[in-house]
């Protein structure tokens, strides 16, 4: 079977779905590796990187997609900016696109998937089980987000980190607030603690909170009677009462904060709003809110996506894609969930999907030009 490897072409993406180390195992397993050319530059990987591994690289994109068997790619698929076609009618009828479709937020693109008869592995989708950890690409994607995230948001901020004792008075540690304590919070939190900041963290789920304390992050706690976590481990939608409870609550802490990271994600719903605009206006001039979830409707009232801008004197970065910023590893532990997945789903070059698999069926959206996935379904 021969593999497809895309260059991306959603502005602003800079990773690739398969770096050359992992295009060598690919070989071996028996696959044929096809790259676009010039797939890898933009993460530090040379075409020439690719032919070492044996590789091909391919210059036409149309004979690319004719060829492939399995296109892997980061983005979801989206009108080709050069070709001016959606990157769908390329693709020949049952081909296995593995990439980050988001269905739950984009219900029509897996309905294009499954009427072109192209079949769908989401990255989003895969089960949070111990056996899927190696092909958890969400994960290993918030990874590098949150610690991104602290790098840019340190970055815009007129202050240092860390307690400092100098000859000219004491300069207090930078106050750092993190709503939300998944992957991206408690890499953000570790991040944060070692460059010397302060940091405090809101979740509503309180089964985090050792994870927290864990790193010396100190947990800001709501109390409720609510159960916060579905069984997949992921945050549930928040009660309009929890929501009241928990902005009175961090009100304090934010307006007290330098810099404010928010991370806080419900999948296939718009992202909760934690950071109102009155809460901005009573934040200390020169302090610093990123938000994480601006992509899906932003945790704070007054982000833009795609923009970092100035409102009451807070600069607010609203970066949609913090994993582009670090291509090179983002690139390499995304290829490797690919990898742990597709040695899953195939043996010797071949793929073979097979539905009762746990795996499969979680993240399997489309298959035989149909949407398998209920709750893109329940969408549709």
């Amino acid at each position: 079977m021969i593999i497809a490897v895309p260059k991306e072409v959603l502005q602003g993406e800079n990773r690739v779905a398969v770096v050359p180390d992992v295009a060598v195992k690919f070989i071996k397993d028996g696959y044929e590796v096809h790259v676009e050319k010039n797939a890898g530059l933009n993460a530090g990987f040379t075409d020439e990187k690719y032919l070492s591994a044996g590789a091909k690289i391919v210059t036409d994109v149309h004979q690319l997609y004719t060829d492939a068997d399995i296109i892997l790619k980061v983005q979801r698929p989206i009108v080709h900016p050069a070709l001016n076609v959606h990157e769908l009618d390329l693709y020949k009828e049952g081909t296995l696109l593995i990439t980050f479709l988001y269905p739950l937020h984009y219900p029509q693109l897996a309905k294009q998937c499954a009427e072109k008869g192209i079949n769908v592995i989401s990255m989003d989708a895969i089960p949070r089980t111990t056996l899927a950890q190696k092909m958890d690409a969400l994960s290993s994607q918030a990874n590098i987000a949150g610690y991104k995230s602290v790098i840019l948001s340190a970055n815009s901020l007129g202050k240092i980190f860390p307690l400092l004792m100098t000859a000219a008075g004491t300069i207090s540690p930078a106050k750092v607030v993190i709503m939300g304590a998944g992957v991206a919070g408690l890499q953000a939190l570790g991040t944060a603690k070692r460059l010397g900041a302060v940091v405090e963290v809101s979740d509503i789920r309180s089964a985090v909170k050792e994870e927290v304390q864990s790193l010396g992050g100190k947990f800001i706690e709501v109390q409720t009677d609510e159960n916060m976590q579905d069984a997949g481990g992921y945050a549930k939608e928040a009660s309009e009462e929890f929501l009241k409870k928990q902005k009175e609550l961090i009100f304090k802490h934010i307006t007290e904060a330098d810099i404010v990271i928010t991370t806080a994600l419900v999948p296939g719903k718009k992202a909760p709003v934690l950071v109102t605009e009155e809460m901005v206006k009573n934040m200390r001039p020169g302090s610093v809110i990123l938000d994480m979830a601006v992509e899906f409707g932003g945790n704070c009232e007054l982000s833009e996506n795609g923009k970092t801008v100035k409102k009451y004197d807070v600069t607010i970065i609203g970066e949609p894609n913090l994993p582009s910023l670090v291509p090179t590893h983002a690139s390499e532990v995304y290829s490797k969930n690919i990898l742990a997945l597709l040695l899953h789903i195939g043996k010797q070059g071949k793929v073979e999907l097979n539905l009762k698999d746990e795996i499969t069926k979680g993240a399997l959206i489309t298959f035989n030009k149909e949407v398998i996935n209920a709750r893109t379904k329940d969408l549709l």
